[in-house]
């Protein structure tokens, strides 16, 4: 059975935004996860979905302009990610968007067809976020490994990429590694809710 691997980028303090949807904190968007050959779709959330749409076609069409988003051109992993994410599928869990702009994304109404996804054969899936279906898919226990590369800062108050998670859920570390001089990656295999049958 294909993995589902949520990778986020997240603050010390567990949160993955400001309280007003800041990511300035978060110094590049590039797969720092180590994703790209072990996968060959991406799950993401309505309500992310379109900045995420936004962000990787901008890079596209204009590789080394400045990022209405960052500010600053695309890193060479950012471009490289771009380039990755325009030809991979991508599942967007949504009742309400209507319609994308990228002939890769496909909007699905329910994790009914992410559980169906899941017993396909393929390689793993990226569960790139929000929060919300991060914890959604956690509650159905459909995630089977979390990627967290941890940033050098505390926010204090935000969007907690857990909050919504229901039941405790035990996790196996699988790897630490240390990626920049300051970004730090963690690797757990997430086991069921306890008492799950």
């Amino acid at each position: 059975m294909r993995k589902i691997i949520a990778a986020l980028q997240v603050s010390v303090d567990g949160f993955i935004e400001g309280t007003k949807g800041e990511l300035d904190w978060v110094t590049s968007w590039e797969d720092e996860f180590d994703l790209g050959p072990e996968i060959d779709a991406c799950i993401l959330g309505g309500g992310m979905y379109p900045g995420y749409e936004q962000y990787w076609m901008s890079i596209l069409a204009n590789p080394d302009g400045i990022l209405e988003f960052t500010g600053r051109p695309a890193t060479k992993g950012e471009r490289e990610y771009a380039k990755f994410a325009e030809k991979t599928p991508h599942y967007v869990v949504s009742r309400t968007l209507k319609k994308t702009h990228w002939s890769v994304a496909d909007i699905v109404a329910d994790l009914s067809r992410i559980q169906a996804l899941k017993r396909e054969p393929g390689k793993n899936m990226h569960l790139v976020g929000g929060a919300t279906l991060v914890s959604s898919m956690i509650n159905e226990n459909l995630v089977d490994e979390l990627r967290l590369v941890v940033n050098p800062v505390i926010l204090g108050d935000g969007k907690a990429l857990f909050k919504d998670v229901k039941d405790r859920h035990s996790l196996k570390l699988q790897a630490v590694k240390q990626l920049t001089s300051v970004n730090v990656r963690l690797t757990y295999a997430l086991e069921a809710a306890e008492g799950y049958v």
